[in-house]
């Protein structure tokens, strides 16, 4: 562009000035955007829209303060989420296309199948709430119709005094969910993952998003808090974003949108697609921030990557799931990478931006 100038051609420097002016009008356009959800204003999608399509880092950095202005508002306490994942046995085929959890997936994942006795689960759940960590999520592979999921809840709320979500997907059936109201289970997840519904069939052949958008129905339905987010960086477009998160507002009970960015796990079919860009990971949490200025909004440890949690802390975030103490009894890998947040290495991040770790 500068060659332009030098060479003198009118033409030339009329469209570095009309570029520079386009450029400058986008800026100020942003700028009302964000004046706009500071003064908690209706945003329309396009607006939003804009906001994702954000490219420069100055107008990255005024997003993620916005988004950081609202949260705080709100409330400076950040919760922490430890894990106990009780199966990686799955009925699903054909297998989700980017799975490294499932047995013999990845050689990055567990790789060999296991099912955690009721001994391990409260072994766990204990050591986490000794460690002042205040909630737990219960996770596990299809085909127990949410046994697993109930049997979970039955010891951590028998035996502490932890919070838990559930997470099994879809494998979840009416008299199940019902059983886990009864049990006072505090949240039940279900990521949609995404709403495109060719992408979605097309990463995830053995599963349904109607069968998805259901059990969260029946989640709603039943008076469990609803958790359930975005896997971002599948093949979705930024349209698509915007229409999921304004989709999840249809169930009453959702308390959560977890955030999970995309990384490729070897060995699976997806290896090769490209991991989410974590600016684009940064983005969503803000927008959502900004849509749903006092919702939770999780942020998986491996999804990010531990190097990076104080990252999603500065773009709204005010969950931290997979944090792993370390007295922690069995092994664990998380899902989405098997790298996990270090406790003491997570709570440090937290007090360094003056903000208050949830603990028991």
């Amino acid at each position: 562009m500068p060659s332009v100038i030098l060479k003198g051609h009118k033409e030339g420097y009329e469209f570095i000035l009309k570029d520079v002016s386009s450029f400058n009008e986008i800026k100020k356009e942003i700028d009302e955007i964000l004046k706009k959800a500071v003064n908690n204003k209706k945003i329309s999608d396009d607006e939003f829209l804009q906001l994702l399509k954000i490219n420069k880092e100055e107008d990255l950095k005024k997003l993620c303060e916005t988004a950081v202005s609202i949260r705080n508002k709100h409330s400076k306490l950040i919760k922490l989420t430890s894990t106990v994942h009780i199966t990686n046995k799955c009925t699903i085929q054909p297998r989700c296309k980017y799975c490294g959890f499932a047995p013999k997936t990845s050689t990055e994942g567990y790789y060999e199948s296991f099912y955690k006795t009721d001994e391990e689960i409260l072994k766990a759940a204990i050591s986490i709430e000794e460690a002042g960590i205040p909630r737990v999520s219960c996770s596990g592979g299809y085909g127990y119709k949410g046994k697993q999921a109930v049997n979970a809840t039955e010891i951590v709320k028998s035996n502490t005094s932890l919070e838990i979500l559930v997470n099994v997907g879809g494998d979840l059936t009416e008299k199940s969910i019902n059983k886990l109201a009864d049990l006072n289970a505090d949240t039940v997840c279900c990521n949609l993952e995404t709403i495109n519904e060719d992408v979605f069939n097309f990463v995830k052949p053995g599963e349904t998003l109607n069968d998805r958008i259901e059990t969260c129905q029946g989640v709603s339905d039943a008076g469990i808090e609803l958790s359930s987010g975005l896997l971002v960086g599948l093949g979705e477009s930024l349209e698509d974003r915007i229409a999921h998160l304004r989709y999840l507002n249809n169930f009453e009970t959702l308390g959560e949108i977890p955030i999970m960015g995309f990384n490729p796990y070897k060995d699976t079919p997806m290896a090769n697609h490209p991991p989410s860009p974590l600016e684009e990971q940064l983005k969503i949490m803000a927008v959502t921030r900004i849509m749903y200025p006092e919702i939770r909004i999780t942020v998986p440890t491996p999804t990010i990557g531990p190097k990076n949690v104080e990252y999603s802390l500065n773009a709204g975030a005010n969950n931290l799931a997979t944090v792993i103490a370390d007295n922690y009894p069995l092994e664990v890998k998380g899902v989405g990478s098997p790298v996990c947040g270090n406790y003491d290495d997570v709570v440090s991040v937290i007090n360094k931006l003056g903000l208050t770790p949830q603990t028991i």
